[in-house]
């Protein structure tokens, strides 16, 4: 037997580390979430009550100053966040839900049905997303926050189907799926065992990218007036109400600009990390 040396150091094994575009977009995203919580309990002042001076500066008692209502500009930005996150989140839960079925079915379908699908989905993709959800705004009752959540998921739901159905193919094209379908498998059970665990990890990061676009069409709706409507802050309509007093008073535009940038970089290092932490050969020094 050999000896032992009892002085040499311990094995240490190696801990995979986060990437730090998923911390940081953590740690950006992270901001807005909390914001958004905070304003179903508390704001500095109420959204409506325009007691301040009008377009006034950055100061103690205002701290992005008023807007040309007289109203508090940091709440109606907290209030802003609140809306990106219910509109980012509502367009991806429903683009998922929609957009995930859809290609889960044309990865099993016939190949007539594929094609079918295939077609639709490219024609539904040819249409810018803002376009698309501009038509399903006007063709429901009139703009709304809810009517516009629907329209954006809708028109994610092409890009997450189309995702889908590339995934899934290949997926189904492995061999132990093959031995699963022999064995006598359902098509239910390969869908949840063993399809969309796999698949699962890519989609994730097209749903925190799509995040990001939802937020931004959003925004532009409610700039073109087919947003969340007043008393709604959308940070769209306030880009929208500073337009006028840009040059008098250009923090009321800046601010919410600044605060829909930070959200959607944050979005967009967040898919950026999940790509590198679901794929770690991906990392860079690793």
């Amino acid at each position: 037997m050999s000896a032992v040396d009892l002085n040499s150091p311990a094995p240490t094994r190696k801990r995979s580390r986060l990437p730090l575009t998923l911390i940081v977009g953590l740690a950006l995203v992270g901001i807005h979430v909390a914001i958004a919580l905070l304003t179903l309990f508390w704001t500095p002042y109420d959204p409506n009550d325009m007691a301040g001076m009008r377009l006034e500066g950055p100061s103690l008692a205002h701290w992005a100053g008023t807007d040309r209502l007289g109203r508090d500009l940091f709440t109606q930005i907290m209030i802003g966040s609140r809306i990106a996150i219910q509109v980012g989140a509502g367009a991806v839960a429903i683009g998922a839900a929609i957009g995930v079925t859809l290609g889960v079915i044309a990865a099993f379908a016939t190949r007539t049905l594929d094609d079918a699908l295939a077609a639709t989905l490219d024609i539904l993709i040819a249409f810018p997303t803002l376009l698309l959800a501009m038509l399903v705004v006007a063709a429901g009752d009139g703009a709304s926050l809810g009517s516009a959540i629907i329209a954006l998921g809708v028109a994610i739901s092409a890009i997450v189907a189309r995702l889908t159905r590339i995934l899934a193919k290949r997926v189904l094209e492995m061999d132990y799926i093959t031995a699963a379908r022999t064995s006598g498998t359902s098509w239910l059970a390969i869908v949840f065992i063993h399809l969309l665990p796999n698949i699962w990890p890519t989609l994730m990061v097209n749903f925190a990218l799509q995040f990001g676009l939802a937020v931004i069409a959003e925004a532009s709706l409610s700039y073109l007036g087919l947003g969340a409507p007043p008393p709604n802050a959308s940070w769209g309509r306030l880009l929208q109400e500073a337009q006028g007093t840009v040059y008098t008073a250009p923090f009321g535009a800046v601010a919410p600009g600044i605060a829909l940038v930070i959200l959607v970089i944050g979005m967009n290092l967040l898919a950026d990390g999940l790509r590198d932490f679901a794929d770690p050969t991906r990392r860079r020094g690793q």
